[in-house]
């Protein structure tokens, strides 16, 4: 059984990967900003919960892998643009220091939950959040740059209705309208972690007409 983390636990699409993720038979560590936020995997089999701070320093991370014998990490945080200023210390310092921490470790396999754009800049103006699509390019371009098993995963307009179980992976991200199920990208997440074939890609995601399991 994997032992995977995930860092985010709490966040819309962190929770529905938490499950996912523990009904396809990994055991998951549930990374919680606080202990009050526990209660969510409570019912959960194969997932335990746990804090794990992202302004903690990068060795005290790498302890912490070491400590759990980690098989891969999914990044999934953010800072839900709360401000600028939270949002570069999460999305990216944070991002930035979980993946040297497993760098440090040993831990591989990485996964990153990113946004649909983050590499055009005239997308980063007209979205009107653009110091969060900044952090998630430069965060991108770290992981892009390290020796890690890295994916990563870029999903358009998230929403909450029902996963469809189907997405697309080739659109004009110009397009009007482009939205993906939260419960999509963690089903996505879920399909390819364990696929080696899915390693150093990059994959930008929407809702579509192509099953998840056929995607990549």
């Amino acid at each position: 059984m994997h032992t995977t983390l995930v860092i985010g636990a709490h966040g819309k699409v962190g929770q529905l990967l938490v499950r996912d993720l523990a009904q396809a038979g990994h055991h998951v560590l549930a990374g919680f900003r606080h202990e009050s936020q526990f209660e969510s995997v409570a019912k959960l089999d194969n997932v335990t919960p746990v804090v794990f701070d992202l302004q903690a320093l990068p060795t005290d991370m790498a302890d912490f892998y070491q400590e759990h014998d980690l098989d891969e990490i999914v990044f999934t945080a953010g800072a839900g643009g709360a401000s600028d200023a939270l949002t570069t210390q999460i999305d990216l310092d944070g991002a930035i220091k979980s993946m040297d921490a497993a760098q440090v470790s040993g831990v591989k396999r990485y996964i990153m939950i990113s946004a649909a754009g983050a590499d055009d800049r005239n997308r980063w103006v007209r979205s009107g959040i653009y110091t969060y699509f900044m952090m998630k390019h430069y965060a991108d371009r770290f992981l892009k740059a390290s020796d890690l098993d890295y994916t990563i995963v870029r999903p358009t307009t998230l929403t909450n209705e029902a996963g469809a179980g189907k997405i697309e992976t080739t659109f004009n991200l110009d397009q009007s309208g482009l939205a993906i199920p939260r419960a999509d990208v963690a089903s996505f997440v879920t399909a390819i972690i364990d696929q080696p074939q899915t390693q150093r890609q990059v994959y930008e995601i929407s809702a579509g007409n192509q099953p998840i399991n056929q995607a990549f």
